[in-house]
């Protein structure tokens, strides 16, 4: 179970810490991305990393539920953008894991999900880094098989690095 509350996520991170998380099992997972959506504001941008079969759709999911979003969410790999305007905020979920290039994302209109009311997760966000603001929190996903299969380390970062 996910024993950390999104005020001290928040604190840590504006100090410019590092936050790191335990998930044990897909529902910590989720859980901690709908801790995410609670706390989520107007012009957020998440950028959401990690192998596949990690676990991103399950910790989207969570942040989408987080934001009352209603009904399946699914990552858009080959509509590379999916909005959800029925929840607390407009969600705009990315998956930029097929963009052939930046200019792709022009075509799209990203801009107008990234300056907007709405709060914006892009997954594969590493693709697309030279277009990203500065003011971002990465999540990075990983997997430690040593420790379970159903292990995950989640890193939260406030800011771009490198």
């Amino acid at each position: 179970m996910i024993e950390i509350n999104a005020r001290t996520i928040w604190e840590k991170l504006n100090k410019g810490d590092i936050v790191i998380v335990e998930s044990q099992s897909a529902e910590d997972t989720a859980a901690l991305g709908a801790l995410l959506g609670q706390a989520a504001s107007p012009g957020q941008i998440y950028t959401l990393t990690g192998d596949l079969g990690v676990g991103k759709t399950v910790f989207t999911q969570g942040f989408a539920e987080g934001l009352h979003v209603e009904g399946p969410v699914n990552s858009p790999t080959f509509t590379i953008l999916q909005i959800y305007e029925e929840g607390r905020l407009p969600f705009y979920h990315f998956d930029v894991y097929r963009i052939g290039d930046v200019e792709e994302m022009e075509e799209i209109g990203y801009e107008d999900c990234f300056y907007g009311e709405g709060v914006c997760l892009i997954e594969w966000a590493n693709i697309i880094a030279e277009i990203l603001p500065e003011d971002i929190v990465q999540v990075t996903i990983e997997k430690n098989l040593e420790k379970g299969f159903d292990y995950r380390i989640i890193t939260l970062r406030h800011g771009r690095q490198g």
